[in-house]
């Protein structure tokens, strides 16, 4: 197993550096299998939301690597219930904050956008304003 970094699969969706791309590419489609921390994929998100991708292409993409067949990242559930959650409009680094945080039993923010959010869109773990 290969762990790849942010910039090996921003060059592999960006194809902004022709050369850095079929590198990428090489990696990302070859035989070997690979993962990626949950880490590297918030970074991902800020940086192809950054090159000015919409939420709905940022989707996407992930959507692309996460079906791949010979890539397996870190907690894959927490990415797919993330992307979920980004797909109904939230900030892609809350929705995994919530999902690496399935098993507590409350989370608490004084972010009250994230509270009402989690609440409109039935997150399963309770999201409280912090008062």
């Amino acid at each position: 197993m290969i762990a790849v970094d942010t910039n090996i699969l921003a060059r592999y969706l960006l194809n902004d550096d022709r050369k850095q791309a079929q590198i990428a590419a090489a990696i990302v489609e070859g035989d070997e299998d690979l993962t990626a921390p949950v880490t590297v994929f918030l970074e991902l998100v800020w940086v192809l939301e950054s090159c000015g991708n919409t939420r709905a292409e940022v989707a996407r993409a992930l959507r692309l690597l996460l079906g791949l067949p010979n890539f397996k990242p870190r907690e894959a559930e927490s990415l797919w219930f993330a992307l979920a959650s980004f797909d109904r409009g939230m900030d892609f680094a809350d929705a995994l904050h919530l999902a690496l945080s399935a098993a507590d039993k409350k989370f608490v923010t004084f972010d009250r956008h994230l509270a009402k959010l989690a609440r409109n869109i039935g997150t399963s773990l309770p999201v409280t304003e912090a008062k």
